[in-house]
């Protein structure tokens, strides 16, 4: 709270972004046929606002266009390539082939131009979020994002939106402190309520995000009956506008409020418009959501709820208490009609009362396969805390100083968070702490660089970087240098080494460091048959070590008696190479010449 002039108290105004661009709805099917997906959808939320006065309560922001090296950080060079070009006029001809050959996928003259200005406001309202510059901020956008794939459209989908903001907060812009992120997506693959307070909140809470991103899709105003709750006659047939502003609600309590609307689908007009601005009115803290919110799902969504959560708790502690008995004995009566506390009535009126017979199993295989859920990606914080060596060596930093395809900070990266980039056949599993590194810097090094072996499993035939572990005045090589924690050392050691994190106990412990750090190296038993086995101590920045990893002078005399090959890299491992120079400012683009 805080006072006027006159010694009232008053409630503190949130500082609320929003952003539209009618150059969005120059997206269209070709000869302007009918598809769910198209301009009216966001015109409709727009006029909405505007009619309740919501412009003029938020802090309405410009709409800028994506770069295309923040695009890249999430899709592939020709995926990304085809939307910048796909509305020019070399592609008139073919544009109609290609969409046909892809999932619910449509282009004209606007798509290029639609797809960079979504994802460039995504990130756009994300970064002044992260800045504090807001509280919070909602975008409205098309075409949608969620179903995008990293080398091809899907599903209305061009860009991954979300996926793209979220990549530039925490790899572009570490220094605004977001380290987690909470993707929420309610699109209507979820058993809402129920599962929003018995598995998304705890899971929640424990992972404790700095900032929420939610993938807005509002495709559940149009169907699936799943909850009912205290006082009303619910178990009807789809979530209304009060139904998502209670979502929402629930999400405020973390990360400070700091959220972030990205639409997504929704393709009844009256319904999306209604929804969007239900959400709008909870960012703004305008008004208090009346009603009860508590979730009393049918019998058959109880048993899949807690299948899922059993099967998670492996990951996530929380989930292993008991849903007390006093709430899964509560059960939603047969399904009929939906009753909203908010001013959708009228919508709810239209719905039809009865519910096909075969809904409730519907939705149990909407859900069931989140039972089956192995979140091999995700930051695995029950094992790190369950296993002592990792919460050690997660205080201690290091910094690793990387030479070749890892001075790419996309490439680094896919060893802490997991993924690909253009080139590589393989994908890294990441280290357990996904946290980006807290700080990255470049410096050159009086070791010989060259390439060695024939092919790799990761990047096939061609030659790959080694450094040679002995200083020597008449060389210089660049590396980059990335501050991680020596947990996350361990997890990059062991997937260059042995492709895997998995490990019982650490590969170079707190004793291996002080080893290195008076011995100027140490080869590692445990990965004598890897490439990069030995762990060279280059000195200390910040009074933080510097370490690299490298192959053992005895591997040196084996490629200088031809015991081990030489060999220069491939196009793509040499151009990667490159580029990490290029972002990372040592070399310029005339410089930089593309094999």
């Amino acid at each position: 709270m805080e006072e006027s002039e006159s010694g009232d108290s008053m409630t503190i105004q949130r500082r609320v972004g929003l952003l539209y661009d009618e150059r969005m709805c120059k997206h269209n099917t070709p000869d302007d046929d009918y598809h769910p997906e198209n301009p009216n959808r966001i015109k409709t939320i727009w006029n909405k606002l505007v009619a309740n006065n919501i412009p003029q309560r938020c802090v309405v922001l410009n709409a800028k266009e994506a770069e295309d090296k923040y695009l890249l950080a999430v899709h592939s060079k020709n995926h990304v390539n085809l939307i910048r070009n796909i509305s020019s006029k070399q592609f008139d001809s073919r544009r109609n082939r290609i969409a046909a050959k892809l999932n619910s996928i449509y282009f004209n003259e606007g798509s290029s131009e639609a797809a960079y200005i979504a994802a460039g406001s995504v990130i756009e309202v994300a970064e002044r979020v992260a800045k504090g510059e807001l509280h919070s901020a909602a975008a409205i956008v098309r075409p949608p994002g969620h179903h995008a794939e990293h080398d091809e459209a899907m599903g209305f989908c061009l860009f991954n939106n979300v996926a793209v903001a979220t990549s530039f907060l925490l790899d572009e812009r570490p220094e605004l402190g977001i380290k987690k992120i909470l993707i929420v997506d309610w699109d209507v693959h979820h058993d809402y309520l129920a599962v929003w307070d018995q598995i998304l909140i705890p899971v929640a809470k424990e992972f404790d995000p700095d900032m929420i991103i939610v993938s807005a899709g509002f495709d559940a105003g149009l169907m699936l009956p799943v909850y009912g709750a205290v006082g009303d006659p619910l178990g009807g047939c789809r979530v209304t506008p009060y139904g998502y502003s209670v979502l929402l609600k629930k999400l405020m309590d973390f990360a400070h409020g700091k959220i972030v609307l990205a639409l997504e689908g929704g393709y009844n007009l009256d319904s999306v418009a209604n929804s969007f601005l239900a959400c709008m009115e909870v960012l703004l803290e305008s008004k208090p959501i009346a009603g009860s919110s508590e979730a009393y799902p049918f019998e058959s969504t109880w048993r899949v709820i807690q299948a899922v959560r059993k099967k998670l708790s492996a990951y996530w502690p929380t989930l292993a208490d008991e849903i007390p008995l006093k709430l899964t004995s509560h059960k939603a009566p047969p399904p009929h009609l939906l009753i909203s506390s908010s001013d959708s009535e009228d919508e709810v009126d239209k719905t039809p009362n009865i519910v096909s017979d075969n809904m409730v199993a519907v939705v149990q295989e909407i859900t069931e396969p989140l039972s089956k859920l192995k979140v091999e990606d995700s930051h695995d914080q029950a094992a790190t805390k369950s296993v002592p060596w990792r919460s050690e060596l997660s205080k201690t930093d290091i910094w690793h100083a990387t030479f070749g395809l890892n001075m790419w900070k996309r490439r680094f990266l896919c060893y802490i968070q997991g993924g690909q980039v253009d080139g590589m056949g393989k994908r890294c599993s990441g280290s357990m702490d996904k946290n980006p590194p807290k700080e990255i810097l470049w410096k050159t090094f009086s070791h010989r660089l060259f390439f060695g072996h024939e092919s790799t499993r990761t990047w096939g035939s061609g030659g790959v970087a080694f450094l040679h572990p002995e200083s020597s005045v008449d060389e210089n090589t660049y590396m980059c240098m990335y501050q991680i924690t020596l947990e996350q050392f361990n997890d990059v050691l062991f997937q260059e080494n042995v492709s895997s994190n998995e490990m019982d106990s650490p590969a170079f412990d707190l004793a291996d460091l002080q080893s290195v750090t008076n011995q100027g190296s140490v080869s590692l038993e445990v990965f004598k048959k890897g490439w990069y086995h030995n762990v060279v101590y280059l000195g200390k920045e910040k009074d933080i070590p510097i370490l690299t990893i490298t192959c053992s002078l005895s591997d040196v005399e084996s490629f200088k008696s031809k015991k081990l090959p030489l060999c220069a890299p491939c196009n793509e491992y040499a151009n990667t190479l490159i580029q990490g120079l290029v972002e990372g400012g040592q070399l310029s683009e005339e410089e930089a010449v593309p094999i």
